[in-house]
């Protein structure tokens, strides 16, 4: 599902227009995010966290001429399923 998508499907069930709608979206969007940076963790019960994590310098492979390369540390954002949410997909 494309941003747009998304967009139109919340517009729909929350009776907004899509103006709105992408505005709500826009600012869930910059409200994670902003959180996230400043190293805060983003809760949502029943659907899941959001959070941060080092992932540490390690050597890899340069597919192309098998050469070993060193893949630099970097900080990852991850995401944990709640109960809800996995219980509801699983079906």
């Amino acid at each position: 599902m494309s941003k747009a998508e998304l967009v139109e499907k919340i517009a729909a069930q929350a009776n907004l227009t899509k103006v709105d709608a992408e505005k709500s979206v826009n600012a869930f969007i910059n409200v994670v995010t902003s959180s996230l940076k400043a190293g805060d963790d983003v809760t949502l019960v029943g659907f899941g966290t959001f959070t941060t994590g080092d992932r540490a310098e390690r050597q890899g492979r340069n597919p192309q001429t098998g050469k070993t390369i060193t893949i630099p540390a970097k900080k990852v954002v991850k995401f944990k399923p709640g109960k809800a949410l996995k219980d509801e997909v699983a079906g």
